[in-house]
């Protein structure tokens, strides 16, 4: 007689017991073992001691945002490239035609490219001079 399906579950069981102990056994021994000493200094709202100035809630400029964006849209597209590159040699193969593959990144590159002058004749990337909110 073949084991019950839900007996192929033990092991993760096992694994989330391990783990959910572990971590309270971790913070349970922080607490017994830990110092307990509250001061003026350690309640402060900065717990390096400097006294707080001016408001936390200072303004980024949208240009800041902009930015770190678009590296993450070019970073992924750059990701995209890498399984291209791997099988450059095998496409050929692959699709039956000699350049079908060269022309298909040479289309995609061009899509970027006419997406990076835009951001450059946008004046996204010009940090020279801050024309406020974009």
């Amino acid at each position: 007689m073949k084991n019950p399906y839900i007996w192929q579950y033990i092991p993760l069981l096992i694994q989330i017991l391990a783990a959910t102990g572990l971590a309270l056994g971790m913070l349970a021994g922080s607490w017994l073992i830990g110092r307990h000493r509250n001061s003026k200094t350690k309640l402060s709202m900065y717990e390096c001691g400097i006294e707080p100035v001016g408001d936390a809630r200072g303004r980024f400029s949208v240009r800041f945002y902009m930015v770190a964006m678009l590296f993450i849209l070019f970073d992924v597209e750059v990701v995209f490239m890498m399984p291209w590159a791997v099988i450059y040699r095998q496409l050929p193969q692959l699709t039956g035609s000699r350049f079908f593959g060269f022309w298909e990144m040479v289309v995609y590159l061009s899509f970027v490219a006419v997406g990076l002058y835009y951001i450059v004749k946008k004046g996204i990337l010009d940090w020279s001079q801050d024309k406020g909110d974009l």
